[in-house]
């Protein structure tokens, strides 16, 4: 009986956990996730132990693209089977300007333009496109001290600022206390569309914290 009940308990949890694939096939998929990641946050919770120069002093990321990512009404693909081409260094190198680094976006192509059945040229382009077409709430740019604020705070500044976007097409994550990303879901036109149910998981923070653009 009790080896009947632990079946039954990790059958449930099977059905309960979102699903990822790995090595799936190229261009099946529903439907974009767009994760726009606030930089000063990365950096202070990873970014500047990793030593990485997206956190360097010189630049003033604000919201990147952290990526562009195939995804099921449930669960996601990864790492799919391809045929085409990997991504050169200078195309990885291109989309730093809005990535931070170029090795962010050589792993997103491993791990999510691999999904899209592009090419490398074409998922890059696609995903700079999807990034421009968000605006990016400026209020978040003129603070000049970390603060502590609700992630609805985040949510609502996104959705002023972009009246295309309905609150079942955008989520705000947190990490470690801190206002991790905003993710937007788009068509594979990139219109915006409901989010699936194991995407949106919007954060309940009252207080997460929010560093400033250095």
């Amino acid at each position: 009986m009790r080896g009947h009940f632990f079946t039954i308990l990790a059958a449930f949890a099977l059905l309960t956990t979102p699903a990822q694939a790995d090595g799936e096939r190229a261009g099946v998929f529903d439907y974009y996730v767009m994760a726009l990641s606030w930089s000063p946050n990365w950096c202070a919770t990873e970014g500047d132990a990793k030593g990485s120069k997206q956190c360097d002093s010189r630049h003033d990321y604000g919201w990147t693209l952290h990526g562009l990512w195939p995804q099921f009404h449930q669960g996601w693909p990864s790492y799919c089977r391809t045929t085409e081409t990997p991504p050169t260094r200078r195309q990885t190198s291109k989309m730093g300007d809005i990535m931070g680094t170029s090795g962010l976006a050589w792993h997103q192509w491993k791990k999510h333009g691999t999904c899209t059945g592009l090419s490398a040229r074409s998922y890059y382009d696609l995903s700079r496109t999807a990034y421009q077409s968000i605006t990016r709430p400026e209020i978040f740019r003129r603070l000049d001290k970390p603060v502590k604020l609700p992630a609805s705070v985040v949510e609502e500044a996104f959705l002023k600022a972009n009246p295309q976007l309905s609150r079942d097409s955008l989520t705000i994550t947190c990490r470690d206390g801190f206002i991790q990303e905003a993710r937007v879901c788009l068509s594979r036109d990139l219109t915006p569309v409901p989010c699936g149910r194991d995407t949106i998981r919007d954060c309940a923070l009252k207080d997460a914290v929010f560093e400033p653009v250095r």
